[in-house]
């Protein structure tokens, strides 16, 4: 039998590919500088999702039947099974083979049978209990269930009033990785996502076909004179306000304008690493960026070129939003806000408070008040008549990774804020009196994304659980249902309140059609 070889390579990879599908995106991009994972020659694109969980976990199984197994080769009583700390202490594991040995000495005989090796163990009324030798080791595909990366993690079994039928699930395949980002146009039903395969992909969702079409967007670079895959990860993308182009910030530091029809309109140049987040302000005449370079960007849609740079941050830029066409919200791990104005050399105002680094931001619609989330498990609300924050909600025990203002206009309700958290929780706020009005606990794994319905009836959230839950913020009731085959990263309304698009870490991206959904 040959001995396993096992390079530096695959191990930094398997751990770069861990920190992308659990969220650390700048973790992982230093990560990757670091260990040189774009000089490897691994090809990301076939290795599944979760994969370190997966081996992992077969490992600590393999240590547990060693344990399980006595000197003669035979498996010996169940046992406790072993935490990954656990399994890697040799004094634990040498403990456990020992107190089952002697459990083993006490319980009964051991005898051989036809079919192997059979252990029977004699039961207080003198009965037997058989179980094949080789009953304790794993079945070959589980994951882990505790960790934010483990894609299969199961979660509660979906209540059948409540589950959104597979007949209204449309399933797009064609991402060759975990899908960070969907998007839907604001005049038509085509969906826009982003991958770790280093591509977008728009899926017209407008005929109702049980196959949709879809374009393929790669995102390539320029080597030795030629156009080649980045094999970067798509991070983030928007369309703008008349939904004729889509924008993408991608891993390579590029970001990308392309037309409804799939064409690359113009590449963005200027970043010095990836793009974390990227924004059309509401006029469409500019984009606005975010990068691991401690920089933002607004750039000129229509050329192309930077407008203006702005270098405030001391860390990596992780989020950026809008307030009117010329002023912008940015966060970082530097743990400072800073609100900056176009052709303007210093920010307008700077934010301080947070004690771990910002994930989120975002302004109300008004512009007023500008709501930020952090590691450090609070969410903060914003003034600028203030210095400090008007808001300190403190009730997540857990970092709360995004957040999201209900809409306002006609047929809406007063704003609330929603924040989604690594606790498995969604929570709603009535941000005038600071005060928790619902808190959402049906997701049993950590929540990625959360989106308003744009009559603001509903909140859908996903979660690695695999879950898309659909919500009344009215009452906080868990009206709809669906799980998909991933841990779903994002979750998307259309502009009509119609289909809600999601996309997850097994390259899955799917719709659910939400019309005539009967609401307990």
């Amino acid at each position: 039998m040959s001995t396993m070889s096992i390079s530096s390579d695959e191990v930094n990879f398997l751990v770069y590919r861990y920190l992308q599908e659990s969220g650390f995106q700048h973790s992982a991009y230093t990560f990757g500088i670091e260990s040189h994972i774009a000089q490897s020659n691994i090809n990301g694109g076939i290795v599944p999702p979760a994969a370190l969980l997966a081996i992992i976990q077969k490992g600590v199984k393999y240590t547990e039947a060693e344990i399980m197994l006595g000197e003669d080769g035979v498996d010996q009583r169940s046992m406790e099974s072993l935490s990954l700390i656990d399994a890697v202490m040799p004094d634990i594991v040498a403990t456990r083979q020992q107190a089952l040995q002697q459990q083993t000495q006490q319980a009964g005989t051991v005898s051989k049978g036809p079919a192997g090796l059979i252990k029977q163990e004699q039961e207080p009324n003198g009965a037997e209990n058989s179980t094949t030798a080789g009953s304790n080791l794993p079945s070959g595909n589980n994951y882990a269930s505790n960790m934010p990366g483990g894609a299969a993690s199961e979660s509660m079994d979906v209540d059948s009033s409540i589950e959104i039928p597979s007949s209204k699930a449309t399933v797009l395949r064609g991402h060759e990785s975990e899908v960070f980002i969907c998007a839907w146009n604001p005049t038509q039903d085509l969906l826009a996502s982003g991958s770790g395969d280093s591509t977008a992909r728009i899926w017209d969702m407008n005929s109702g076909t049980q196959i949709p079409k879809q374009l393929v967007l790669r995102h390539c670079i320029q080597k030795g004179g030629t156009e080649v895959p980045s094999n970067k990860d798509v991070t983030s993308l928007d369309w703008n306000c008349d939904g004729k182009f889509l924008a993408t910030g991608s891993y390579d530091g590029y970001a990308r304008i392309w037309t409804t029809e799939g064409g690359l309109a113009s590449t963005l140049g200027q970043h010095k690493g990836p793009i974390f987040a990227l924004k059309w302000n509401k006029e469409g005449n500019y984009i606005l960026s975010a990068g691991v370079d401690k920089t933002t960007i607004i750039w000129d849609a229509k050329t192309g070129q930077c407008t203006q740079q702005f270098s405030f941050h001391l860390a990596p830029a992780l989020d950026v939003d809008w307030r009117n066409n010329t002023s912008f919200a940015s966060c970082s791990t530097d743990q400072c806000i800073h609100v900056c104005e176009l052709h303007h050399d210093k920010p307008t105002k700077s934010f301080q408070g947070h004690t771990n680094e910002v994930n989120a931001i975002k302004w109300d619609p008004t512009g007023s008040l500008l709501a930020s989330c952090s590691d450090d498990m609070t969410l903060k609300i914003w003034s600028m008549k203030h210095d400090n924050c008007v808001h300190d909600l403190q009730a997540h025990n857990k970092e709360i990774y995004t957040i999201k203002w209900s809409p306002t206009g006609k047929g809406t309700a007063n704003p609330i804020l929603a924040s989604a958290s690594f606790d498995s929780t969604v929570r709603l706020w009535d941000v005038d009196r600071g005060a928790c009005i619902h808190t959402l606990t049906k997701h049993t794994e950590p929540v990625y994304s959360v989106a308003f319905s744009p009559d603001g009836k509903y909140l859908a959230s996903g979660s690695f659980d695999k879950c898309v839950h659909i919500w009344s913020t009215e009452n906080g009731q868990l009206v709809h249902s669906y799980k998909g085959t991933g841990g779903i990263f994002e979750v998307c309304w259309n502009s009509r309140g119609t289909k809600v698009g999601a996309s997850a870490s097994d390259g899955s991206v799917f719709v659910l059609d939400v019309r005539n959904l009967r609401t307990p």
